[in-house]
């Protein structure tokens, strides 16, 4: 892709001829004040670029849930500020819920460093953009890959999947109950479910499916050495590639085999990296962020108990319980990061072509301006336009699935198992804050016995 930089005005020149002295006397003067003015106004806009300071990761220390306190300052006087990013260079953020939301649905921003290289020390931020990055491409390509995907995602199709997340969820449970407690609720349960669910749609063998867990986590860690990187994604590209020769021979009813088909039949037929390209990246977002959402959900209502029983009290409540959670806590931890092409105004500040923005997901969700009392877990809140998803064109996909499958996680575990708690004290709970989603390393529960 080529970068947008070096970028100048152009100015219409036209000869004048035949004039008098005079008039060339004063078109000097006008020009001249013409350049000063022009100078004058870039000078003030540079002076008016406030000073970067370093880029919030650092959560409030009363509680895991909270984004970092900074944020609400920013929103209240400085709702589009600068930050140094450990990626090595200045971004504006973007802090106030409508301006997060005019950010990501402006065309002028591109997505071809989403979702948050900028939390990377060194990666390359102008990296080649791989065919079949669904992530970060724009325009008509995006527009392309997504309108094929779209129709896996839907909310009828996701519905008809229920059964299924409700086996997987109900085996999940018996298998703990079955086992020795305390349990880590992670591992033996959140984060299994949306893999297996992921997997079964898109037709990987149950053999390869703890492997594939291994290494997608090695991926999304901000703290993974180069080589862990290079080595997992490796690995898992070279399985999904195996995976897609196999269903070009043999399609089965599977989401791969069928997007092959939609190819073929557009006239345009997918190459084998755009599909490895989307098999890894439909592999990685369709379970990591939703196992993580299930575990730092249920620890959200350990810590909110006078919530947690009204959901167990009334299980209808967990539809719009689910949209507090999601709004609430904003997995997606360090924003979305955006590339401008253009110069654009949001609110008060100027983001020049070649400047980098991040949409502070979680900083918009907390704002008061859109959810009164936002620093609340609120059950009974109407949250249903929160940013969790993002928002704009490169909303996330399986936004339906993963309602689902929270859903079902949240209207059977605390119903089967009533007395589920934590096994250890908060401050032994040990959080992914160097991950790009945020969530718990492990959560010890335990119960009382039947």
């Amino acid at each position: 892709m080529t970068d947008v930089t070096g970028m100048t005005d152009a100015t219409d020149v036209t000869d004048v001829t035949d004039v008098t002295d005079a008039t060339d006397a004063t078109d000097a003067t006008d020009a001249t004040d013409a350049t000063d003015a022009t100078d004058a106004t870039d000078a003030t806009e540079k002076a008016n670029v406030p000073t970067a300071k370093p880029f919030a990761t650092t959560r409030a220390s009363g509680c895991p849930f909270d984004p970092p306190p900074e944020y609400g300052a920013l929103r209240a006087e400085e709702p589009v500020s600068r930050a140094s990013c450990p990626v090595g260079t200045d971004a504006w953020v973007v802090s106030r819920y409508e301006d997060v939301r005019a950010a990501l649905s402006d065309p002028r921003l591109s997505s071809r460093a989403a979702p948050s290289t900028h939390i990377v020390p060194n990666a390359d931020l102008h990296r080649p953009i791989a065919p079949g990055s669904l992530l970060h491409m724009d325009g008509p390509d995006h527009t392309r890959l997504r309108r094929m995907l779209t129709s896996e995602f839907t909310v009828k199709k996701m519905r008809a999947l229920r059964p299924f997340v409700q086996r997987l969820v109900d085996e999940h449970i018996d298998a703990m109950l079955a086992g020795p407690r305390p349990a880590d609720l992670y591992r033996d349960f959140a984060l299994p479910i949306p893999s297996l669910v992921i997997c079964e749609l898109l037709g990987v063998p149950p053999e390869d499916r703890d492997r594939f867990q291994e290494q997608t986590t090695v991926l999304i860690r901000v703290g993974s050495a180069q080589e862990e990187v290079e080595r997992a994604a490796a690995e898992i590209e070279e399985f999904i590639g195996r995976l897609i020769t196999a269903k070009r021979t043999a399609p089965r009813d599977d989401l791969l085999s069928r997007l092959i088909q939609r190819g073929q039949d557009s006239g345009r037929p997918f190459s084998q990296e755009e599909l490895v390209t989307l098999g890894v990246t439909l592999l990685i977002a369709g379970h990591e962020t939703t196992a993580n959402m299930i575990a730092l959900s249920a620890l959200a209502l350990f810590r909110h108990p006078g919530q947690l029983a009204a959901l167990r009290a009334d299980p209808a409540l967990v539809t719009p319980a689910i949209e507090e959670l999601l709004r609430y806590l904003t997995i997606l931890q360090f924003g979305l990061l955006r590339y401008a092409t253009e110069d654009i105004r949001i609110a008060d500040a100027t983001v020049r072509a070649g400047d980098w923005l991040v949409a502070a997901l979680s900083s918009g969700n907390r704002d008061d301006r859109a959810f009164p009392g936002a620093d609340r877990l609120d059950l009974t809140r109407e949250a249903g336009g929160h940013l969790a998803f993002g928002y704009g064109a490169h909303q996330c996909l399986g936004q339906q699935l993963a309602r689902v499958e929270l859903e079902v996680v949240f209207t059977t575990l605390f119903q089967r198992i009533p007395t589920l708690r934590p096994a250890v004290p908060l401050e032994e709970i040990r959080f992914k804050d160097d991950a790009l989603v945020y969530g718990v390393r492990a959560l010890p529960v335990t119960w009382d016995p039947r």
